[in-house]
């Protein structure tokens, strides 16, 4: 007689995050990598959920560095050190960080990851690693609509429809529920990696952590209900 196999377990993973964060495509990398380790072993449900760093900022933007010495107080020194350190991190998870002159409002870009959630969950991961990768390794202007436009064009979205998205007001309400929600529930950083709506990890973890995290909340008793 053929005992039955229990289905593998299942944990749904919000990634709280934005696409001008560098810990967040660090990241966003290393809970990937976690999650092809523990491959058919669990079921990984991923979500991406919005959150602006900078959601007063002007449409031009700021110089990378007044902006990040006005608001964390880093000297040159600081900066530079912690922009290596980032590029080694990346670069370990096949990421590559190049210099950025400039940090952008991500509003219309969270917009743009929302509408591409509506063709699911792969398109809307390949525009968020695509967004990553125009801003950090490419040095473009994420808040630019020509930018947006070609960058989900390159993961196959349709970049005309993408310009009617951006040059309206669509999906702006939905995004800012998610944000506001995120908020009430005490996300002030990111990436912020909530595991079945209870157990938050929060940074730019190694992927060893991630991979732990993951097996030991499947292991945990399947709640009723």
């Amino acid at each position: 007689m053929n005992q039955a196999v229990s289905p593998a377990p299942r944990i749904k993973i919000d990634f709280v995050s934005d696409v001008v964060c560098p810990w967040c495509a660090v990241g966003l990398n290393a809970l990937e990598q976690a999650i092809a380790r523990v491959g058919d072993q669990i079921q990984v449900e991923l979500h991406f959920q919005p959150f602006e760093l900078n959601p007063q900022m002007a449409a031009e933007g700021e110089d990378i560095d007044q902006h990040l010495a006005h608001k964390y107080g880093l000297g040159p020194e600081q900066l530079a050190s912690n922009r290596e350190a980032l590029r080694q991190r990346g670069a370990a998870l096949g990421f590559e960080f190049n210099a950025r002159n400039r940090i952008y409002n991500t509003f219309d870009a969270h917009r743009l990851l929302h509408w591409a959630g509506t063709f699911g969950a792969d398109r809307e991961r390949a525009l968020k690693h695509a967004l990553l990768k125009a801003y950090f390794t490419d040095g473009q202007d994420v808040s630019s609509p020509a930018v947006l436009a070609e960058v989900a064009a390159s993961v196959g979205l349709d970049a005309q429809r993408a310009r009617q998205v951006l040059d309206s007001d669509e999906y702006a309400a939905q995004v800012r529920e998610q944000e506001q929600f995120y908020q009430s529930q005490g996300i002030r950083a990111v990436p912020s990696v909530i595991l079945n709506d209870r157990h938050l990890i929060q940074g730019g973890q190694p992927v060893e952590q991630f991979e732990a995290a993951l097996r030991q909340i499947a292991a945990m008793p399947r709640e009723a209900g």
